[in-house]
């Protein structure tokens, strides 16, 4: 019995194309930068000058075509789906789907009304980010999010926020945890009513477990979203 495959594409096996931004802070497994956190092969592109404090703090200003162009290579080189290394481009997510014509899932927002149809009646789900000052409405609708989400961040911790959104070159792992949980722990106990939490920075998944642990409630983060999303993209064969 023979069989015929077709071509098309350079790299075969890796589904998911993973834009990345500019960046050399330290990336710990469970982040999304490191390969190792997944359990399928990935591509990856870098977006060039698509820092963390221009995309996160300033709105990703003027890079637009740059996330097109790279998307569009991550996609000729054989990516079936796109996503990328921070919840801030859900501003991105029209515009991505639009000119890449494959999945695209900017954001790990885009879990969150989902979420809320998981839960009991009463509860909802909370967000918690990296820069709450500079989460804006534009981002949480561009994900869908309600309105009325809650939403927490680590700003003002000991080391995360400061750490990534600095770009520096070392990170204090522990400090990095303490502020998760810490920050955790204020959003829920500051709204009694959230069930579940999604975490918007790619960058928090190594501590969603701790997350779990220290607040009992369920933990949605990139690493969830990601792992759905290629599971459509390869399905499991019976």
């Amino acid at each position: 019995m023979s069989a015929k495959v077709k071509g098309g594409k350079s790299i075969y096996g890796a589904s998911v194309g993973i834009l990345m931004l500019d960046a050399q802070f330290p990336r710990i497994p469970g982040d999304m930068g490191n390969a190792t956190t997944w359990p399928f092969p990935v591509l990856y592109r870098v977006v060039r000058n698509a820092t963390p404090d221009l995309v996160v703090r300033k709105g990703a200003t003027g890079t637009l075509d740059a996330f097109i162009e790279a998307g569009r290579d991550l996609v000729r080189d054989g990516a079936d789906g796109i996503t990328t290394n921070c919840g801030f481009l859900s501003l991105f997510q029209a515009e991505l789907s639009d000119a890449l014509r494959v999945p695209v899932a900017t954001s790990s927002l885009m879990q969150v009304d989902l979420v809320n149809r998981l839960l009991p009646p009463g509860k909802k789900a909370g967000i918690l980010t990296i820069s709450a000052s500079t989460l804006t409405p534009r981002h949480l609708a561009a994900a869908g999010v309600p309105e009325s989400t809650p939403v927490g961040s680590t700003e003002g911790g000991r080391e995360f926020t400061r750490a990534i959104l600095g770009n520096e070159l070392e990170l204090d792992v522990d400090l990095a945890r303490q502020d998760n949980i810490e920050a955790a722990l204020a959003l829920c106990a500051s709204h009694p009513d959230i069930g579940a939490l999604v975490l918007e920075c790619t960058n928090m998944v190594p501590y969603a477990a701790d997350i779990r642990a220290a607040t009992g409630l369920p933990v949605f983060s990139i690493e969830t979203f990601v792992s759905w999303f290629q599971s459509s993209l390869v399905p499991r064969r019976y």
